[in-house]
């Protein structure tokens, strides 16, 4: 167990990747301590066993294609025509075109990287701060990965074996009140600092309004369909797939070959990169187990209080902690074993544990120094690194605040989905 501890942290030290970090600790741990060789191939393909799984790859790509097929601009255009007129209006357009964008990728880097550009383009030509537009661009893609279809709930709900229906009902109000909250201080800060907006015009909504019908159709169909039961988040995921791609060359034309294959080449990538974490962490995981640390943690857990939110509080703090360092889907295949029975010893719901284990990890996608987040947006918006970390501080108030409101109050995410599903 002692190689075990080790190498994953000598691996870290060295700065190869998460998902070998991972993989290749537990590979030590099996031939140090003697387990069968085969039971490396085993668990690392068993991991990746799950049609539900599939959908993780397809949503990626979605997300390439509306960007590669320039649909993330019309949908920015209309939640300007929408809520520009707001003091801070671009600001405000930004979060807004975040929910709607949420819909049809359900990945917070797929929003810093394709909205990200056309955001920090737009307020930066009108006025607003550079570093001002990095914050709100980056704090706002986190909504990409809560509000559904959400890959992170995707891969909490095979791990967890939790309704996945159920996890994305239940991530609807806590994007929404993510959303309101940094509108909220958005404003705030534009009033003082004297922010430009736009002049409300009915008939510039109207247009906008007709040239993204479409696009604005892709996450009614993905979402209706799933809450009526008509297919399941992986035929949902290849249908927005083939959603995007009918967009994107029959619609609106705006898609080149080169484009095309590029958005296929990097869904490639990210798709291997996070089924190659599911494996290896299910590898992990099983090291964990077997080696009883698992149990160790649960009862230290336990052993400090049983008192559920007592609990709670301390997971969060946990999870935000790591979540600096961490990539999700890794923190996700590592925590979710361990973490979730303490959850259920407590009789915690698991939808909405699941939820808020999901909110914690997106809130360390934009939290300084490893933000995935923040890397994209400071890559897109030409902007240091080091004054994105300064900038990002006062959004980060609203995403904890929402985090605790959604942590102590469980109707936030628990109501819509008992209301239409039952308790």
């Amino acid at each position: 167990m002692i190689w075990f501890a080790l190498s994953f942290f000598l691996f870290l030290v060295l700065g190869i990747p998460i998902s070998i970090c991972v993989g290749a600790s537990a590979v030590v741990a099996c031939l140090t301590q003697g387990y069968p060789l085969f039971i490396i191939g085993q668990k690392m393909v068993s991991g990746l066993d799950s049609f539900l799984l599939v959908a993780v790859p397809l949503f990626v790509l979605s997300g390439n294609l509306m960007n590669a097929g320039k649909i993330t601009e019309k949908i920015f255009n209309f939640a300007k025509e929408i809520v520009g007129w707001i003091p801070g209006g671009l600001g405000q357009a930004n979060v807004m075109a975040s929910v709607i964008f949420a819909g049809n990728t359900g990945s917070a880097a797929a929003d810093a990287a394709g909205l990200g550009t056309i955001e920090m383009e737009a307020m930066t030509s009108n006025g607003y701060d550079r570093e001002f537009s990095a914050g709100v661009s980056a704090s706002s893609s986190i909504i990409g990965a809560i509000f559904p279809p959400s890959i992170p709930m995707i891969i909490y709900s095979s791990i967890a074996s939790v309704s996945v229906a159920r996890l994305f009902l239940g991530g609807v109000f806590p994007g929404l009140l993510i959303a309101f909250t940094l509108m909220i201080l958005v404003l705030i800060m534009s009033i003082k600092r004297k922010y430009p907006r736009t002049r409300f015009s009915l008939r510039s909504l109207v247009k906008e309004l007709f040239s993204s019908f479409f696009s604005l159709l892709d996450p009614i169909i993905i979402l209706g369909g799933l809450f009526f039961g008509w297919f399941t988040p992986t035929e949902a995921a290849s249908i927005a797939v083939i959603y995007s791609i009918f967009l994107a060359i029959v619609v609106y034309r705006t898609m080149e070959w080169k484009a095309f294959k590029k958005a296929l080449l990097e869904s490639a990538l990210v798709a291997a990169n996070s089924m190659m974490i599911v494996g290896s962490s299910t590898l992990f995981a099983y090291v964990l187990i077997m080696e009883g640390t698992s149990d160790h943690i649960t009862n230290f857990f336990l052993g400090i209080t049983t008192n559920p939110y007592m609990l709670l509080l301390i997971i969060n703090v946990v999870l935000l902690i790591i979540g600096m360092f961490m990539e999700p889907g890794a923190l996700l295949t590592l925590m979710v074993p361990i973490l979730v029975p303490i959850a259920r010893s407590v009789n915690l719901d698991m939808v909405h544990f699941g939820v808020v284990v999901v909110i914690n990890l997106m809130i360390g996608q934009v939290t300084p120094p490893f933000g995935v987040c923040l890397f994209i947006i400071s890559d897109v918006g030409k902007i240091k690194l080091d004054a994105l970390f300064k900038a990002i501080l006062p959004f980060l108030i609203p995403l904890i605040v929402t985090l605790f409101l959604c942590t102590y109050i469980p109707p936030i995410i628990l109501w819509l989905p008992n209301l239409l599903f039952g308790q």
